[in-house]
Order: structure tokens, then sequence, then C-alpha cells
């Protein structure tokens, strides 16, 4: 047996310490989504048994992500849960698609800048969202009215002893698992999320606290196929664009981790197509049973890695641990204070947000800080979706005009025709600074256009040469006198 399975042992000790990750996080995310937290366990279970068993990342374990929250959490608000199945199946057979045609290693292309002002934007709704589930409040729907709404929130919450109570066990939460990385090693081989649920549930009970606990409706019960009357949303265009959003967002999210996996270990590198085939199937079978949608989840592989992990079969059992746990042991779902759910997605949504990574940006690379910037502020004042399109219209915006490179220098030596020579890439993002320059010229005299260092010449800054040339005497730009590069050019 051993000599079949060389790994057995290491992958054994790992999937339970990836299911002792995963079993407090599924269950946050699915309460943080306003769905029922055995949902979350069903996304789990799906994405270690399912996602588990296909080629793509070895090492990579999916399953609920805090990253998804929001944008879940919208679509449940705005076409109710029933809905939410067909759009996980769609996005699932999208993603499905774009692996077969091979588009994976394309989502490698999207600007980093990008990704993580979604994920600092996610962050802020997230941290926003449950300091109102802390206190048992209900959270606004918008996310800046979220982050308008907290004094009043406050004001609320120091009149009732029920909420103060609440928001000790949330902020307790917290608490415990910024301490847990300072506490000693052996300590630590329990996974801190679960230790502070654990404790916060201990607490709870021991004192009798008035504090709202994990609503258990059971595992079948929870799991609802979207029916046929589900279906006729398809005609939503709105419903369609989130569509959109999930597959590209859960892609874009399971690749980079894939990415960040990779420099984990030494093992097998991801192939992006088959992993993008693998996350999709995974989310077309959490659409058939109306669960959340999985991504891969960079918490959960690398602490599968961390743990000695060897193949592919950690991440299918602790798939299985999530199973049995939810079968065997669902009244414990119930003795869960939501408080301390919201605790740990509070901590989860800081971690989303670079903040050492935006001041070294900054120093470095400011075009890049903003946009990560505008990206995160406008899937808080906007939403998620478009949000994201916004920094992608920037990225591309910015990175047509650093790709615009043009050099103008102008040669007049006093006597016989003045010479201009233009080098680089001439686009319509550089054109006003090319007429200026150009019809500062002497009108009076002769001119010479080198057209001979351009690597690229797009219509509009041609049309616009050819415009300037006639009004110099000339025909059209082709008939210009190409002349050599000179030493004495003075930049302009």
């Amino acid at each position: 047996m051993l000599a079949r399975f060389p790994h057995v042992r290491q992958d054994f000790a790992a999937s339970l310490v990836v299911f002792l990750v995963a079993l407090p996080l599924c269950l946050g995310v699915a309460v943080a989504s306003g769905v029922p937290a055995e949902l979350g366990l069903v996304t789990g279970i799906v994405g270690g048994v399912v996602t588990g068993l296909m080629r793509g990342s070895s090492l990579q374990v999916s399953g609920p992500a805090a990253g998804l929250t929001v944008l879940v959490l919208e679509a449940v608000r705005e076409f109710g849960l029933p809905a939410l199945g067909v759009i996980v199946l769609l996005a699932g057979l999208l993603q499905v698609a774009m692996g077969v045609l091979k588009w994976g290693r394309w989502f490698r292309a999207i600007s980093v800048s990008v990704v993580e002002g979604m994920l600092a934007g996610i962050g802020l709704v997230i941290i926003a969202g449950q300091l109102y589930a802390a206190a048992g409040v209900e959270a606004p729907a918008s996310g800046l009215a979220k982050i308008a709404g907290l004094p009043g929130a406050v004001a609320e919450v120091a009149g009732s002893t029920a909420a103060l109570a609440s928001v000790a066990v949330g902020a307790g939460t917290t608490a415990v698992l910024v301490l847990w990385k300072h506490l000693p090693r052996r300590v630590r081989t329990v996974p801190g999320a679960l230790a502070a649920v654990v404790l916060a549930t201990v607490v709870t009970q021991v004192f009798r606290l008035p504090v709202a606990t994990v609503e258990v409706n059971g595992l079948l019960d929870a799991v609802q196929p979207p029916g046929p009357g589900a279906f006729g949303a398809l005609g939503d265009i709105a419903l369609l664009g989130t569509v959109v959003a999930f597959a590209l967002i859960a892609s874009a999210e399971s690749l980079f981790s894939a990415a960040a996996v990779d420099r984990l270990h030494e093992g097998p590198r991801t192939d992006y197509d088959k992993e993008l085939v693998a996350q999709g199937a995974g989310n077309t079978v959490c659409g058939l049973l109306g669960a959340l949608p999985m991504t891969a989840v960079i918490v959960r592989s690398s602490a599968n890695v961390q743990a000695g992990a060897r193949t592919k079969a950690s991440r299918v059992l602790h798939g299985v641990w999530l199973l049995l746990f939810a079968t065997l042991l669902p009244a414990t779902l119930g003795l869960i204070p939501l408080a301390a759910l919201a605790g740990i997605l509070v901590h989860a949504g800081w971690k989303l947000i670079p903040f050492r990574g935006v001041v070294s940006l900054w120093r470095e690379h400011r075009g890049e800080a903003l946009i990560l910037g505008v990206t995160a502020v406008a899937i808080v004042a906007v939403n998620m979706f478009e949000g994201v399109l916004i920094g992608l219209g920037l990225s591309v915006a910015k990175a047509a005009w650093d790709a615009s490179h043009i050099r103008l220098a102008v040669v007049d030596k006093g006597a016989g025709p003045v010479q201009a020579h233009l080098s680089g890439n001439a686009t319509f993002l550089r054109l006003p600074k090319i007429l200026d320059t150009l019809e500062s010229l002497p009108r009076d005299r002769p001119v010479e256009l080198d057209l001979s260092g351009l690597h690229h010449l797009d219509h509009a800054c041609r049309t616009a040469l050819e415009n300037w040339a006639e009004r110099h005497g000339a025909t059209s730009v082709d008939r210009v006198k190409v002349t050599a590069a000179d030493s004495g050019h003075a930049t302009v």
C-alpha cells in the first residue's frame, strides 16, 4: 500500500490541516454572502472532491473565497437565492469554455495593480459590512452606505447590551487571529481561525451571552438545485453581466493563486488551461447544487503546501473531511456565534488590502499605484463589476500611453531647410506634442521631415502629418524628403 502511494502519510496529515483551516472560512464566507452556512461547506466539498481530482495545479486548494463575497451578496440581493445556482452554473461553463480554448495563460496579462485594487476594494467592503454583522445590526446595501452608516451604527450599539456582547465576541475573535502568529510554534499547529471560533463558541456558551448563532438547516435542506423558473431570469442583461463577472474574477483569482502556489514548492508547475477547466467544472457542479461559487484560495493552498502535501490526494481528502463533518456533526454549527464568523471575515478583509505593496508601488510606479487606488475606490463607490472594468480601462490606457514613446528632434542650422526627426511610436496619444512642435517651426522656410526612426505610425498621426505637410507646400507625407539621422539633434 505504502509502496503504491509513497506520500500517503504526508497527504493525510496535510488534508487534516487544510480541513481545519477551511471549515471556519467556508462558514464565514457563506454567512457573509447572505446564504445558508451549509452552502459554504458544499462549495468546499466540491472544491476538494471534484476540482481536486482534476488536472491543473496539484497542490492548490479550492473553495468559497472572501474575494467573491461582495459579488455574491449583490447577486443574491438583486436576483434572489434561486438565481445564484444559475449564475454559478453558467459561470462554470464559461470557465470550461475558456480553458478548452486555451485562454488560461491570458489571465496572467491582467495588470497586477487591477487585481490588487480589486482585492483591496473587496476587503474594504467586507470589513465595513462585517462590522455591522459583528454587532448584529443589518448592514446597508452599498459600499458607500456601509461606510457612511458606521457612526449611526456605533450609536445604536452603545445602547444595547446584546449588541455590545456581540461586538465583544467579534473583536475577541479578530484579536485571537492577530495574536495567534506570536504564540509558541506548538500552539500554532492548530489553525488560528479554528482556535478563534472554538474559543468564541466556548465563551458564548459558558457565559450564556445573548449572541446570535449560525442557523442550521441541514446539508440536504440547504442544497436547492435551480428549478426551471430560475432560468427564466436569463433574459436579464444584468444577470448575464454578473455571470461574466463571476467567471472572469474567479478565473483571475484562481490563476493568480496558482502562480503564487507554484513559487512555494518544487513540484509540477500549473497548467493554466487545465486548471481553468477544473475550476469551471467545480463551479458547474456548485451551480447545479445551488451553492456558492469557488475559486482557488491562497490561504488554504499555502497551508496545504506548508503542511507537507505532495500530491492532489491532500485536497481531495480535505473535501471528504468537510463532507463527514457536515453529515455527522451538523448540530455543532448551531453553536457557532455569527459574531465570531464576522471577526474572521474582518481579519480576512484586512489581509486583502496590500498596505505595504501600495507604499512601495507609490515610490516606484505611481501610475500603477493610482490604478490600484482608483479600482478599490470604484468598487466601494459603485459596485464590484463596474469597479473592475474601470480599473481595466485605466490599465489599458496607461499601457497605451507608456507604449507611445516618441522623440521629436529639430535641427536648425540657420541656413537651408529645417530638419525634424521623429523616432519611436507615433500614436494619437502623443499627437498634441508632435503638432505643437511642428507648427512652431518657421513657415517661410522649407522643412525636411525624417520618419525613418518611427517604429509605428497610426492613422490619426499619419493624417495629421499629411495635413501639416500640405500647409508647408508638400502634397503628402510620402513625398517628404527623408534624411539621415544627425548627431546634432536638439531634443524638443
